[in-house]
């Protein structure tokens, strides 16, 4: 199991689980922390409301489509909707992801002020 797969990625697939036990993985923008990875989501997103109900996910580096570009890892993840975890998280993606960050948020504006969480993913 290497963590040092998803340097220099921008994106990792996560694996969430529904309540029925049908799997769906999901590509998304993240950050990395040595063993712990934060990704950025709608509070009311699909992969956020299986998170809450199971918390034991996959991850593993991926395209922007999907397509997995190494090892599946085991991991557990949660989310904080905490005003100050969700600002922390927001200043990293804008570093990592410059422009792009900021038409998503943006577009996440117009779309109505969206409410986010912070998905904390430790390996």
């Amino acid at each position: 199991m290497t963590l040092k797969q998803f340097e220099k990625q921008n994106y990792l697939n996560i694996e969430t689980v529904r309540k029925n036990g049908q799997a769906v993985k999901t590509p998304v923008w993240f950050v990395q922390d040595e063993e712990t990875f934060f990704v950025w989501t709608q509070a009311n997103a699909g992969k956020a409301k299986r998170i809450r109900n199971n918390g034991a996910v996959r991850i593993a580096p991926c395209t922007s489509s999907g397509e997995v570009l190494g090892e599946w890892l085991p991991a557990q993840a949660q989310t904080n909707e905490a005003p100050e975890a969700i600002s922390d998280l927001e200043k990293l993606m804008k570093k990592k992801y410059g422009i792009m960050f900021h038409i998503f948020g943006f577009l996440g504006r117009i779309r109505g002020g969206a409410k986010y969480t912070a998905i904390k993913i430790q390996v």
